[in-house]
């Protein structure tokens, strides 16, 4: 099976899927690399820079309300980390390697201090900053984030759905195992979002009732959103993986801000065991813990969220 780039340009996505308006911005940096973000919500509102979960990339939006960043007052820069979407690959990356291009971005933006806002394979990101440049970050809400793979204490694959199992498994047999799963994992999930299945996570990623239930309202948000990741290949998700499968170039015991850990026991991607094992260890985190939901974000959440975001 092949699949056209083409037939999913960023228009095309805009068009089918009901992408908000927002500004798109290509930043050259230093490297030679490009690093594609998108800017949403009130320009002249509290800054947050967020951070898209594995895979995803910087088109997301809340199918009920778009407008949602604007109502609370809030200026949102989301970008594709390397690899996804428009960004330049950057190879054998760390999860720490991400700080710089978040630099990049508040100064190319003028951004003195901003929030910081990141789930699932965003977490370890979003908490990179906040060790790396804690002078720069306001708050941070970290949700559905995992531990790191040699984390004492939790067993990283326990309680994970067979997809998951397979897909980090494969993961530190190396990018030679790993590359061939993802590859067919893309396909399975294309077809299911362009085809306008509410289950597009691909096989062996069974997800409980409350996750499936936020999959099926946020169809559409979905699809532009992982489309737009993926449409030209997997190298981010491919270097995510890994990278989330090595040291991930600091301590959490360092993170020196603000800090939400959020997340759900219903959760079998990142399993609430990871929640925990961060809860004891980030210092100062506060926790919002969800008995009855998993990994995807709620409405409730959402407000909640954002609502925290704008006050710091």
């Amino acid at each position: 099976m092949t699949f056209d780039r083409t037939a999913l340009d960023a228009s095309t996505i805009d068009r089918d899927y009901g992408v908000p308006e927002h500004e798109e911005h290509r930043l050259t940096l230093p490297d030679g690399r490009t690093l594609a973000v998108a800017e949403w919500g009130d320009p002249t509102g509290k800054p947050v820079i967020t951070f898209h979960g594995t895979p995803g990339s910087r088109i997301g939006y809340w199918t009920d309300e778009p407008e949602i960043w604007k109502r609370f007052g809030l200026r949102r820069l989301s970008f594709d980390r390397p690899g996804y979407g428009d960004s330049t690959r950057l190879a054998g990356r760390s999860v720490a390697d991400v700080v710089p291009d978040v630099i990049a971005i508040a100064d190319f933006f003028g951004l003195r201090r901003f929030a910081i806002s990141g789930g699932s394979g965003g977490g370890p990101h979003v908490l990179a900053c906040t060790s790396l440049i804690p002078d720069r970050i306001v708050r941070c809400l970290s949700s559905v984030t995992p531990a790191p793979i040699d984390a004492e204490g939790v067993e990283f694959l326990a309680g994970m759905n067979d997809g998951n199992v397979r897909e980090f498994g494969a993961a530190r047999e190396g990018e030679d195992v790993l590359r061939p799963i993802v590859e067919k994992t893309r396909l399975e999930m294309i077809d299911a979002l362009t085809s306008g299945q509410t289950d597009f996570l691909g096989e062996g990623y069974d997800m409980p009732e409350a996750d499936r239930a936020e999959m099926e309202r946020q169809q559409k948000a979905a699809a532009a959103h992982l489309l737009t990741a993926i449409a030209g290949g997997v190298d981010g998700w491919v270097d995510d993986d890994l990278a989330f499968v090595k040291p991930w170039g600091f301590d959490v015991a360092s993170c020196r801000v603000p800090i939400v850990l959020a997340y759900g026991r219903e959760d079998v991607l990142v399993p609430a065991a990871h929640g925990d094992w961060l809860a004891e260890r980030v210092p100062g985190a506060t926790t919002w813990i969800d008995d009855d939901t998993g990994h995807m974000t709620t409405g409730a959440q959402m407000e909640r969220e954002l609502g925290w975001l704008r006050d710091g």
